[in-house]
């Protein structure tokens, strides 16, 4: 069995015939103009920022909050399917050669988006920083990172113990944050001697938990994650069947939908904010919203803090347009007795109000702009409210293929 051409023909199936497919209707979303619109704001804001540089800006801190996520994150396309636990076993001493291919391509891809960040960064670097480090040789420990972080990652994947597993990953952050704030804060030639000797204990410590020859369930498990991102990310703009969800325990919001009333038409809310709690979507939510509120209160003085407020909350609505399509396949919800109509009512409603929270609690740090300026910032506020307005309104005349509201 040739497992290279086996992984180049799943790789092509997934995207050839269960992505390529939608990229037509994603562009006709608008999807397009949009990011051309988003590219020319942030040229023109940052193409400022760098001719009128603040006085004090803390760009170490800014380039390790930026590079530190960059260089750990790692992920691996596999194109593992169930089946093959039993089907691709006699060939399990066989498969570097199948895994070969997803680890240098996940390497690749991530490397090339390292580096477009870093050029991007560079100019505000190069004239912020005192003692800024030479071009060439910031790019090279960038990528010798990462690659640290990618082989880290591998070996993570492979470890028996889950908890094991865990705390390596713990570890990589911990180390990779080390290494960023050594270069950063320390001459090259001190940083480097210490980056080699903890990448020697790094690269120690990786052979000391058992591993499995190939973890067959934990990376059909990874697999069927990143596909569901993938196919996450397209539902956004259309229909997609068969999405795969990534679901997190977070035991600390458990609460969450516990108030509901308990009748018949606020059933489908309760297993709908039990379900947001428990997925993707809140994360990805989450982190737009902060990094909305740290933006907004940096350019609070101005026209872009508003302009970044506004975009924030889009964004926010666009992500929750995704709870209009949880459990649109399950099969109970075909034999509970759920009232007609209640379905497509508590998910526009939710995310109405869940995006309302956010528009409001991103525009609290414009409120330091001054009294002078407070009549624009709660029209502002107003702004917000109406888009968040706007989607319920759009999300309300959609129609959708549901048996329930039939």
């Amino acid at each position: 069995m040739d497992l290279t051409k086996l992984r180049a023909e799943r790789r092509s199936r997934f995207w050839g015939k269960e992505v390529l497919p939608y990229i037509g209707y994603v562009i006709q979303s608008g999807v397009a103009v949009l990011l051309l619109f988003m590219l020319i704001a942030f040229a023109a804001w940052y193409t400022s920022l760098v001719q009128h540089i603040p006085t004090g800006l803390p760009i170490r801190w800014i380039m390790l909050i930026i590079f530190v996520p960059l260089t750990v994150n790692s992920s691996f396309r596999t194109y593992l399917q169930p089946a093959d636990i039993v089907f691709l076993l006699p060939q399990e001493s066989n498969m570097n050669r199948y895994f070969n291919a997803s680890w240098i391509s996940g390497v690749v891809y991530k490397l090339l988006g390292l580096a477009l960040v870093f050029l991007i960064s560079w100019p505000l670097y190069v004239r912020s920083d005192e003692h800024p480090k030479n071009f060439w040789l910031f790019l090279l420990v960038l990528i010798a990172l990462k690659l640290l972080a990618s082989y880290g990652c591998w070996k993570e994947l492979r470890m028996v113990s889950r908890r094991a597993s865990m705390a390596y990953r713990f570890l990589r952050y911990v180390i990779l944050a080390l290494f960023l704030a050594a270069w950063l804060w320390q001459p090259a030639g001190r940083s480097v001697i210490f980056m080699v000797l903890l990448a020697a204990t790094y690269f120690a410590a990786l052979r000391i938990p058992a591993k499995h020859l190939v973890a067959w369930e934990r990376l059909i498990a990874q697999e069927k994650i990143q596909s569901g991102r993938v196919l996450m990310i397209l539902g956004w703009f259309v229909s997609v069947s068969g999405r795969q969800q990534r679901i997190y325990s977070r035991k600390w919001l458990s609460w969450a939908g516990n108030r509901t009333p308990w009748k018949p038409q606020t059933a489908y809310r309760y297993l709908l904010m039990k379900s947001f709690v428990r997925s993707d979507i809140l994360g990805i939510v989450l982190r737009a919203g902060i990094l909305g509120a740290l933006l907004v209160w940096w350019n609070r003085s101005g026209m872009l803090g508003i302009g970044i407020y506004l975009f924030f909350v889009f964004v926010v609505g666009v992500q929750l347009t995704s709870l209009l399509r949880y459990h649109s396949e399950s099969f109970w919800l075909h034999v509970y007795p759920i009232p007609p109509g209640s379905r497509r009512i508590n998910a526009i409603g939710l995310a109405f109000q869940i995006q309302l929270l956010f528009a409001v609690l991103m525009w609290l740090p414009l409120l330091e702009a001054g009294v002078a300026q407070l009549g624009s910032v709660f029209m502002t506020l107003a702004g917000g409210v109406i888009l968040c307005l706007l989607f319920r309104y759009f999300a309300g005349r959609k129609k959708t293929i549901d048996d329930d509201d039939e």
